[in-house]
């Protein structure tokens, strides 16, 4: 319930009109806490990184696109002891996303929480994924160029690709 409420607030914040676009990091300032650390897009693209990745989106907004491989796990009605289920290993690096990082962190927080110690919130999440041109992909697991923005207002950080919202 706590987590839907945090929801419906950040997606009201959202569609308020700003009078100035700030910086990423900004806005990640604004909204997050810093409990989990970030590991940048280039990071996790590396060949090396064997991470498991988990999407903290809502399931529109995967269906759309997400990175591949990504596990979902949703966000409003994210299931700690499901997810967990997943994962055996605490140990086991995790890095977790959404469209900008600010849902991930509460996810990831409760991850961490939970006793798994190397968790990482995706900075810029899939936004920054693409607009650092890397691929995404659609339910049929198939390269695609349209991203779920989760609203207009956000729309606006995502500066490649298709934007899709429902709004």
């Amino acid at each position: 319930m706590k987590y839907k409420l945090i929801s419906i607030l950040l997606f009201y914040l959202a569609t308020l009109p700003s009078t100035a676009q700030e910086s990423l990091s900004q806005l990640l300032n604004k909204y997050n806490t810093k409990s989990v650390p970030y590991i940048s897009v280039q990071e996790l693209a590396m060949p090396k990184t064997e991470a498991i990745v988990l999407d903290a989106r809502e399931w529109q907004e995967y269906q759309v696109s997400h990175i591949k491989n990504a596990i979902y796990v949703g966000y409003t009605h994210f299931n700690l002891q499901e997810t967990t289920k997943q994962i055996q290993n605490k140990q086991q690096q995790i890095v977790v996303y959404c469209s900008l990082g600010i849902r991930s962190e509460k996810i990831a927080q409760q991850l961490k929480d939970a006793g798994y110690t190397n968790i990482f919130n995706l900075y810029g999440g899939i936004f920054e994924w693409k607009n650092n041109n890397f691929s995404v992909y659609n339910l049929e697991n198939k390269q695609t160029e349209n991203i779920h923005t989760f609203s207009k207002a956000w729309s606006t950080w995502l500066l490649k690709g298709n934007k899709i919202y429902n709004d």
